[in-house]
């Protein structure tokens, strides 16, 4: 049949082989083992004894954009007007609908990477060329961006893609490096796509990783998205929303309401609540940070690992000396040895040779999934 093709996720193909293998501890996807947060469930019940399940505004409710851009003011440098702020049928539909924005046929797009793959796919969707930038890996496992690279690659290109904090990688750009990616993008007339959904999980001990949102002016040629899913532990709940250049909003939502025509009222109910839970928001913080902790002391001094712990987001991304096919051994990982990890092929080229752990789970979890993938790695690897 004559369908559109994409490269299909490698991480989906270990999930379904640890699906039906017994007792494997999942550490693959991106998702917390922990609970939505009490408050977010309690407004979408009572919305929906309201009645709050008709058509709903696209542009997202009022009472929603109102408490984001009060939250995006609060925690960020410039502020946020609600006239800037569309909600989104998850933090995907808003990077799909940031691409349908500026994004046409033919357009290049450059990528920082190893990177989330759904990114780079939302780019082909809209039959532009990808053009991964990797990030260049460090000897103690961190990762660092060339920008004289960057800005010989945004010659003719149309827009950077960051994500930062970033899936895999955990790379963290500074307020520095963001001025300076701005300042390459304003001179090659070109768009930044910003994903930050990771941006309140650090922990150096800021509120939040450094954004666009601090730095960028409200006509600069910018579009943040974001989602409940992490900050949240809202995974399942597909709510997210974008920031875009003042007075671009009518043009935005138009698009929206051609994509996914808008959010349904008791799912915004419930995100109303959750801006307003700053427990739920810190408690979660911890509990990652904790989880980051049992990384850490499971895989430091592992021979042959490279690792170095993350300043934001939840993965632990190890390299791995002598490793040339990652998905064979996350699939070994999974049969022979009981944990899930995500191969790090499936985050692009530069991603072989590494493994993603999602560290966000409970701390009896992490114990044992980290025993059995440190057993795994030694037994296959020979480590």
């Amino acid at each position: 049949m004559d369908l559109t093709v994409i490269p299909g996720s490698r991480i989906v193909e270990v999930a379904r082989l640890a699906f039906t293998t017994p007792d494997v501890d999942f550490l693959c996807f991106g998702e917390s083992d922990q609970p939505s947060p009490a408050s977010a469930r309690q407004a979408a019940v009572q919305a929906l004894v309201d009645g709050e399940t008709r058509y709903p505004d696209v542009r997202g409710l009022p009472v929603l954009r109102e408490a984001l851009s009060g939250y995006l003011t609060g925690l960020h440098a410039k502020p946020v007007a609600e006239s800037r702020i569309q909600v989104t049928a998850s933090g995907m539909a808003a990077i799909t609908v940031a691409m349908a924005s500026v994004v046409r046929a033919g357009h290049r797009v450059v990528i920082p990477g190893p990177l989330w793959p759904n990114i780079a796919n939302a780019v082909r969707l809209r039959g532009a060329v990808a053009e991964m930038l990797d990030l260049d890996p460090l000897p103690d496992g961190g990762f660092h961006l060339d920008l004289g690279r960057l800005d010989t690659m945004m010659e003719g290109a149309r827009a950077v893609v960051l994500n930062s904090p970033g899936n895999p990688t955990g790379w963290t750009a500074t307020e520095a490096e963001l001025r300076a990616i701005l300042e390459i993008a304003r001179r090659h007339g070109a768009w930044v796509i910003s994903d930050e959904v990771y941006s309140r999980l650090v922990y150096d001990g800021r509120a939040a990783a450094p954004s666009m949102l601090d730095i960028a002016e409200p006509d600069d040629r910018v579009i943040v998205c974001n989602s409940f899913s992490k900050t949240w532990v809202m995974t399942g709940w597909r709510l997210g929303w974008l920031v875009v250049p003042e007075g671009t909003q009518e043009q935005v939502v138009d698009i929206v309401e051609a994509i996914h025509s808008g959010v349904a009222p008791f799912i915004q109910h419930a995100g109303v609540a959750a801006v307003g839970d700053t427990e739920t928001m810190e408690r979660f913080r911890i509990h990652c940070a904790t989880g980051r902790d049992l990384a850490t002391q499971a895989l430091t001094g592992l021979n042959g690992v490279r690792y170095r712990p993350p300043v934001g987001a939840f993965y632990a991304f190890l390299a791995i000396d002598g490793l040339t096919d990652s998905l064979d051994l996350a699939k070994k990982l999974v049969t022979r040895h009981g944990v899930a990890v995500a191969p790090g092929v499936a985050f692009g080229s530069a991603g072989e040779g590494w493994l993603r752990v999602c560290f966000a789970q409970s701390a009896p979890l992490m114990e044992r999934a980290m025993q059995r993938l440190r057993d795994g790695i030694r037994a296959e690897m020979g480590s």
